[in-house]
């Protein structure tokens, strides 16, 4: 199966303290692969590795490759912000700007360099449609973007994500701060999603990692012990750490 991201040998360190360690795995393209594990197994970190959201952070030292596309991101002459426009970020909590429910979902493209009104309508649209929010927000753009639901202000997060056109999108516990309804929706939403770009989402829910990921890795101590489809980590787990953890014994 064809991997839009995929990482060789990756360690990373904050001064001197492994973080993550020899991490090899293959990220398949058009499918929500689910990162679960402990708190403080790594996962976040992984995540976030792969659009260079730890650049600059003191003490860092990371070894290895993350390939987008075949293409170290990590290598002397990547280009960060081409990475960053491909590899999208949905964060745990709800970050709308303090801007209207329009400028949030353009403002990637504005600062592009996009100023025809025409296109940002017409992306603004196509957006708030593909994040299942159009309907109900298409005759108040002009509102205060953190004047809505939190489930209305993650899926307008989603849809400032995917205005600028990326190939894969990253979640960061996107539902931990939804009530159960704004949850359902989100996840209907990744769902549908998947059809256009790869999807990496880390979870504490097993739950929710058995309904949307067709890919499962299971991490802890910085390690990635099991990676495989879904069913397989849940149902027929290879290492004995992976069952004990997806049957609540540990974690």
């Amino acid at each position: 199966m064809e991997s839009k991201i995929e990482t060789r040998g990756l360690h990373l360190s904050w001064n001197g303290k492994k973080v993550l360690s020899n991490i090899n795995v293959q990220f398949p393209n058009n499918k929500v692969t689910a990162l679960i594990g402990p708190s403080g197994c790594g996962k976040t970190t992984l995540l976030k590795s792969i659009n260079r959201m730890h650049d600059g952070s003191p003490g860092l030292s990371i070894e290895g490759e993350i390939l987008l596309e075949g293409k170290n991101i990590y290598a002397k002459d990547a280009d960060v912000v081409g990475i960053r426009r491909k590899v999208g970020m949905v964060f745990q909590k709800p970050n709308p700007f303090p801007k209207s429910i329009y400028d949030n979902v353009v403002y990637g493209l504005r600062i592009g360099g996009e100023n025809n009104k025409k296109k940002l309508d017409e992306v603004a649209e196509e957006s708030l449609r593909h994040s299942a929010l159009w309907d109900e927000v298409h005759n108040r753009l002009n509102t205060l973007a953190l004047e809505l639901s939190g489930g209305q202000q993650q899926r307008l997060c989603i849809a400032r994500t995917i205005a600028v056109s990326p190939e894969v999108i990253l979640m960061d516990e996107p539902c931990s701060a939804l009530d159960p309804i704004s949850t359902e929706k989100v996840e209907r939403l990744i769902l549908k999603l998947k059809e256009q770009y790869t999807i990496i989402i880390v979870t504490h829910n097993m739950q929710q990692a058995q309904r949307v990921a067709d890919f499962t890795g299971f991490m802890y101590l910085g390690e990635m012990i099991e990676f495989g489809p879904t069913t397989d980590i849940f149902n027929n787990p290879k290492e004995t750490l992976t069952a004990n953890y997806v049957s609540g014994n540990f974690g």
